[in-house]
């Protein structure tokens, strides 16, 4: 993946439905480190374990931001099956049941997540001497051209007006 940088505009294609997932946690007691700690290191073992399996898990790609008190990492996923059936891996079951035991009762850490489900055609971006990000890591990233050269046009394309 690395961070080679794509000169020039390019964007997405955007002929398959997708997922956006948005999951993090929000620190509320900064001093209770031992309440928000174990949240955090639940992750990266899920995520090694998503990126090791995307083709038979429907996981397609992530990013990740971490502010003062909250955390956000957005998700592209092939499927809301997909995210549901891995909501019920052993991986993720075993976080929740400790992020459960550890913290019920306590408002030292509070956690989050939102699901869009898109459907092709709704969705459109734009990239300008970046490397492959967001849509671009999970959808296929490709150089604007004429047809695509504008965010109407991205997201209104000749494909996406026939079935209407």
């Amino acid at each position: 993946m690395g961070k080679f940088v794509f000169q020039g505009r390019h964007t997405t294609d955007n002929d398959k439905d997708m997922v956006v997932f948005l999951i993090g946690m929000r620190i509320n007691k900064r001093r209770a480190i031992s309440k928000w700690l174990p949240v955090i290191m639940a992750m990266p073992p899920m995520i090694r374990e998503l990126y090791e399996n995307k083709e038979d898990l429907g996981f397609l790609s992530t990013e990740t931001y971490f502010g003062l008190r909250t955390t956000v990492m957005i998700q592209y996923w092939r499927s809301v099956d997909d995210v549901l059936s891995y909501a019920k891996s052993e991986k993720h079951l075993q976080a929740w049941k400790n992020f459960n035991k550890q913290v019920r009762g306590n408002d030292a850490v509070g956690v989050y997540h939102e699901t869009y489900q898109v459907e092709k055609g709704n969705y459109e971006a734009i990239y300008v001497n970046m490397p492959l990000y967001g849509l671009g890591k999970a959808a296929i990233h490709q150089p604007v051209t004429p047809e695509t050269n504008s965010a109407k046009k991205r997201i209104s394309s000749e494909k996406n007006l026939s079935k209407s």
